[in-house]
């Protein structure tokens, strides 16, 4: 059972991390001379770098949003795995961890979703996705499963 619960709670951190790092790292498109995330979009020219604040449109708020509130509901998530890890009665499920991990797949899901069909209008079509729009995509899944796995564990002695 030990070994389970490190399991889950490696799988969980796993999640977060992705979540933060898609997050705060700036390359959710990229070219050979730029870069665009949810916060700045940066330019290399022959004079250097220059970097400018993301659009001020309502889809890029919602998903800077969205991937904020995936890593609050996950930080939660966590906190309380260990909350009820200590206050759960035995034989108990850990349906609050379970249900806030789970929301928070979905706000990702979400974020990246809205991301993917409404990039085209604001970022240049010469940009590929980066690897924090990846990293995203695959925060999903983990936190997922992390938050259906809570679902059905049981707390044994």
């Amino acid at each position: 059972m030990l070994l389970l619960l490190l399991g889950i709670v490696l799988l969980h951190i796993a999640a977060l991390v992705l979540l933060f790092v898609a997050t705060i790292v700036s390359v959710w498109t990229s070219s050979e001379t730029s870069t665009s995330d949810l916060w700045i979009n940066c330019t290399t020219t022959s004079l250097g770098q220059r970097c400018d604040p993301a659009s001020t449109g309502e889809w890029i708020q919602a998903v800077q949003a969205l991937m904020i509130l995936s890593i609050i509901f996950s930080c939660l998530s966590l906190f309380l795995f260990f909350c009820q890890l200590f206050t759960l009665q035995k034989g108990g499920r850990f349906f609050l961890t379970g249900t806030f991990q789970i929301l928070a797949s979905l706000f990702v899901m979400s974020g990246a979703i809205i991301y993917t069909v409404m990039s085209p209008e604001w970022v240049p079509q010469i940009n590929a996705f980066g690897y924090s729009y990846i990293l995203a995509w695959v925060a999903f899944p983990l936190a997922l499963i992390s938050g259906l796995i809570y679902v059905i564990l049981r707390k044994r002695e």
